[in-house]
């Protein structure tokens, strides 16, 4: 078999108010506390791929039982199926499929698609902290990506082994689920975040493949 490569592509649409922070390094009086990252040619905002993969990852490995190990260990503890796809920069190996591992998966940034279909693309939503012994407010601006806002998402799966395609397309289709019963980026337990995947397709873009190429939807 030729060394093949299947594209996983669709929507992530947002649901509710989304924040992904990006630099907040300088922040003039009045202006926002925290806003979003943005792609520095056309300053619309974008979904980083790394953002993407990391949350995938992590719901998967909770999902399947995987404890993150402390301090830089991070991910070290994922079994098998979740290295494969996301990678482990881990020293050493063993029976258990420790070791440094490449990523079937490549992640895109997802870029914005329907900017012109909305009548703004970003909102300032105010949240406020008190301090519960002085009972100080902290007022703050967070700057969001409005609902109704959709980006296209792109990811590369590596065929290495063709017996183990379905499993791992079963586990990214997992990941997915799981992750429209989550939140993506900050401030999910208080309400922003939520997203759903949608025209979600794959197919062969290079070399061929002998087996059918499962639907994740």
């Amino acid at each position: 078999m030729a060394y093949t490569k299947i594209k996983i592509q669709g929507t992530i649409e947002v649901k509710t108010g989304l924040h992904i922070g990006g630099d907040d390094s300088f922040s003039a009086i009045g202006a926002i506390d925290s806003p979003v990252v943005r792609d520095p040619l056309t300053r619309d905002p974008v979904i980083p791929g790394s953002t993407l993969k990391g949350k995938m990852r992590a719901l998967l490995a909770r999902e399947m039982g995987t404890v993150p190990a402390g301090g830089r260990g991070g991910f070290e503890n994922d079994c098998r199926e979740i290295k494969r796809l996301f990678g482990s920069s881990q020293k050493g190996s063993d029976a258990a499929g420790a070791g440094m591992q490449m990523s079937r998966l490549q992640f895109s940034d997802c870029f914005m698609r329907n900017k012109d279909d909305l009548p703004q693309i970003f909102e300032n939503k105010f949240e406020n902290t008190i301090d519960r012994l002085t009972s100080i407010p902290n007022p703050r601006q967070i700057e969001r990506v409005v609902r109704g806002a959709k980006f296209g998402f792109e990811i590369i799966y590596n065929v290495e082994n063709p017996d183990e395609v379905a499993e791992d397309f079963k586990n990214i289709a997992t990941a997915m689920n799981l992750l429209e019963n989550d939140y993506l980026g900050g401030g999910g337990t208080r309400g922003n975040g939520r997203v759903c995947f949608t025209d979600v397709a794959a197919a062969v873009v290079t070399g061929d493949a002998d087996f059918p190429v499962p639907e994740l939807r």
